[in-house]
């Protein structure tokens, strides 16, 4: 399966508590901090929850 380097490119200050928990069960802990993620669809449906947060390298869609 492929995987997704997502990087938090923005604050969460303000954020909802969805938005932050999401983060937080991506494994993004700050700003300019990077993981990879299996790409399936629990994992698009997180990434599209915080999109204004994050950037997704390696995405083929």
């Amino acid at each position: 399966m492929s995987e997704l380097r997502v990087t938090q490119i923005r604050s969460s200050n303000g954020s909802q508590a969805s938005q932050l928990a999401t983060l937080r069960s991506l494994g993004l802990r700050r700003i300019g901090h990077s993981v990879e993620v299996a790409d399936n669809p629990p994992t698009r449906g997180m990434l599209h929850t915080v999109r204004h947060l994050v950037r997704v390298d390696g995405e083929d869609s």
